[in-house]
């Protein structure tokens, strides 16, 4: 029987999602998951939590869902130590790392792969099951027969969504948020760009919407397809839900497990009846209905894809809309101090909806211009000169809309999971110390592919010819659609040997697709290419018994140096900084005797979206902007659709500096852009005079990735700074915090 896995952001949606009858949940603890925003768990309720899920016959399962910083591994390891203490059935993993350390130090960990580490395809499956992970979170890109051909291949468990939110950008290569400030998807810390309204430069003038917002999952008449296949685990997305969402929507799909064998029609019809109170986005089925060529590029169809997923005019956030505001008063109401004094509360009118909201609904309100939106449960109803009256919070104006989240009426209480009394648990990470890791020296010669010097990246064979001038000791050509046909099928000739050119893989490797990548891969190492930039385990799986060559790729995050040991085990040998890296965290995952091992990224325009679809034909735009006036690009090709900045990312100044430290390989980006050589000329010229380029984002490098801990840190600090400045009369500075550490 296929298990029926519910998300438990709060002990309140624990309660629902067991008393609906999920067969497993899974939750995340206060660090080291995809979800901080939400409220999570403490140490003794989660430790209550697995005792009482286990009395009852089901399953937990942790996320550890993110990457880590080399800074934060003695942290991890107490925390994994902890975990092994308290025995949840299973961690939901990202990092490498975290399987490195498993491996090594808390073999009775259940490792499962999450649908971050973008798995695609059986031999990402496979490499990842002889490394001991025993279920993957497969990609929510994939089709229905996808699906089938990776059961087909694999014995692992495998676990795929079916319900809930979607990332517009394939799974677990998200950058935008990231570039914006530094919360990065990958830690847990995503702002969801993708959610944004933007202004969108047209023919004829500009046009506004929501144009990368997806519409929401959902797979319940897919369940009986997806039952015979063979999927181990069914997952509904809602950690950050409430309790009424998890609980309605796993009684639905709890209701069409149980019953569609019975009756396969009814059973649909009522869990989409009990669906009916999801009020979230419009409902989309994905890339389930699409049939894949098992050549080429993505499907013809993949346009109908993109117009079932994004809807421009869908605001970003959930809900049944209710109207804008349309009239805002104060009131004075008698508050709940001893003293007996009054507060003053907003209420406000609607207007355009068709539903009145009650005491006891909740809602959110988005501000207009999208800069903000809160959620909120009506406390106050007035009946006043023939309209109604609803409080609402502060720092909402006239014309800002309303939605409707839930109603009063959909309350249901359930039977408390965790006891009443939590005394008796006590674990917590407690103080062990990391065993130092080594990293595997280098053997001579063993880098005689990876020499020192300037390395250039380029997405046509045509770019080629135009960055011959700079002279590379490398060349890295990214294998697409056009690049395959001229290799293979045109075999054009190249201005540079085959043994300076680099073949770079692309990070999604969908199972329709990888039959046919590993044909070509094969064919060109016949034709004598012989190193490779891989960024997927799929990769690794294809190329790991040739006698080639393997760099990591940016996209096999690198940040932290057990995740470069686990990737040494899969012999690889050198390793291309992640985008999102800063300056600290490469030289502490990185020393000096290392440091050879490391091609720094100096220039590039990231990708901050990789969408597996072209835009529809109604996105007739290359360029977009926020609502703070910053500027994207937009891309669609045969290979999918994607987003980068006008302005790339630039350390091309910094390049003394690294060689100091120790790095002396660096790379010059042009993924997907057409090269100029006065671009190049100008790039290597930063290079060489030390010299900032204009107009250029330093990503990460500089501030890191924003951390609440050390904003935490730092106002601790500041405020002791005060007190003792205070306490001994002396005077006291104060500077700026820009909010990253």
């Amino acid at each position: 029987m296929a298990e029926l896995l519910a998300p438990a952001g709060n002990i309140e949606a624990l309660d629902a999602a067991i008393g609906e009858g999920a067969d497993a949940v899974y939750m995340g603890l206060k660090s080291f998951n995809a979800r901080l925003r939400t409220t999570n768990f403490a140490w003794n309720q989660f430790e209550a939590a697995v005792q009482a899920v286990h009395r009852q016959g089901k399953k937990i399962f942790v996320t550890v869902n993110t990457v880590s910083e080399e800074r934060e591994t003695e942290r991890l390891y107490r925390f994994l130590a902890y975990l092994d203490a308290v025995g949840p059935d299973g961690i939901i993993v990202q990092d490498f790392g975290i399987i490195r350390m498993v491996q090594e130090f808390f073999p009775k960990l259940r490792i499962h792969a999450s649908t971050q580490m973008n798995i695609a395809s059986a031999r990402g499956v496979n490499l990842l099951s002889r490394e001991g992970v025993k279920r993957v979170v497969l990609s929510r890109e994939l089709s229905l027969e996808e699906i089938k051909k990776i059961r087909s291949n694999t014995s692992a468990e495998l676990e795929i969504f079916v319900h809930g939110a979607l990332c517009v950008s394939e799974s677990g290569l998200c950058l935008f948020s990231s570039f914006l400030g530094g919360k990065s998807a990958n830690r847990g810390m995503c702002t969801q760009a993708c959610r944004r309204f933007y202004s969108a430069e047209v023919a004829g003038g500009v046009e506004q919407g929501y144009y990368f917002s997806p519409c929401d999952l959902q797979l319940i008449d897919k369940i009986p397809e997806l039952v015979k296949v063979g999927v181990d685990s069914f997952k509904i997305e809602g950690r950050m839900k409430s309790a009424e969402y998890v609980g309605s929507v796993t009684a639905a799909y709890r209701y069409v497990l149980d019953h569609w064998q019975e009756d396969r029609k009814g059973a649909i019809a009522t869990g989409k009846r009990l669906l009916s109170m999801d009020f979230a986005r419009t409902k989309t089925n994905f890339w389930y209905d699409f049939a894949l060529p098992e050549k080429g590029s993505v499907a013809e169809s993949d346009e109908k894809v993109a117009s079932k997923v994004l809807n421009p005019a869908q605001a970003g956030g959930t809900g049944i809309f209710l109207g804008t505001l349309e009239r805002i008063r104060p009131i004075k109401l008698e508050s709940d101090a001893k003293d007996s004094s009054f507060q003053t509360v907003k209420i406000a009118t609607l207007r355009g909806g068709n539903y009145d909201p009650d005491q006891g609904d909740s809602i959110r309100l988005h501000r207009k211009d999208d800069t903000g939106r809160v959620s909120h449960k009506v406390r106050i109803v007035q009946e006043m000169d023939g309209r109604r009256w609803i409080d609402i919070p502060e720092g909402f104006s006239v014309g800002d809309p309303v939605y409707l989240l839930q109603t009063k009426s959909m309350s249901k209480r359930y039977r408390h999971v965790l006891p009443d009394n939590l005394s008796s648990f006590r674990r917590q990470p407690g103080a062990q110390q990391l065993p130092i890791l080594d990293l595997t020296p280098i053997a001579k010669n063993e880098l005689s592919y990876f020499p020192e010097g300037l390395y250039v990246q380029v997405s046509t064979v045509a770019d080629m010819f135009a960055v011959q001038s700079e002279n590379p000791v490398r060349l890295i050509l990214e294998l697409n659609s056009e690049t395959r046909a001229d290799l293979i099928e045109k075999n054009v000739t190249l201005p540079f040997a085959k043994k300076q050119v680099i073949i770079s893989l692309d990070p999604f490797c969908p199972a329709a697709l990888e039959d046919n990548l590993a044909s070509t891969v094969d064919l060109l190492i016949a034709k004598g290419f012989c190193t490779w930039v891989v960024n997927n385990p799929a990769h690794i799986s294809m190329l790991k018994d040739k006698d080639v060559n393997m760099i990591a790729g940016p996209y096999l995050y690198t940040f932290n140096r057990w995740a470069v040991s686990w990737l040494e085990n899969q012999e690889l040998g050198a390793f291309i900084t992640p985008l999102e890296n800063s300056r600290r965290n490469l030289e502490a995952t990185f020393d000096v005797a290392f440091r050879s091992r490391v091609l720094v990224s100096v220039f590039a325009y990231p990708a901050l979206f990789r969408m597996r679809f072209r835009l529809p034909k109604a996105y007739d735009f290359t360029f977009f902007s926020d609502k703070e006036g910053m500027q994207f690009k937009a891309l669609s090709s045969p290979d999918g659709s994607f987003v980068m900045p006008e302005n790339p990312f630039s350390i091309a100044d910094k390049t003394s500096f690294l060689k100091n430290a120790g790095f002396t390989r660096f790379l010059i980006d042009f993924s997907k852009t057409k090269v100029k050589k006065k671009d190049l000329n100008q790039i290597v010229a930063a290079m060489r005079r030390q010299q900032a380029l204009p107009e250029t984002s330093r990503f990460n490098w500089k501030d890191g990735f924003y951390s609440p801990e050390k904003i935490e840190e730092y106002r601790s600090a500041k405020e002791r700074t005060v007190d003792t400045a205070r306490s001994s009369g002396g005077k006291y500075k104060t500077r700026k915090f820009s909010g990253k550490k």
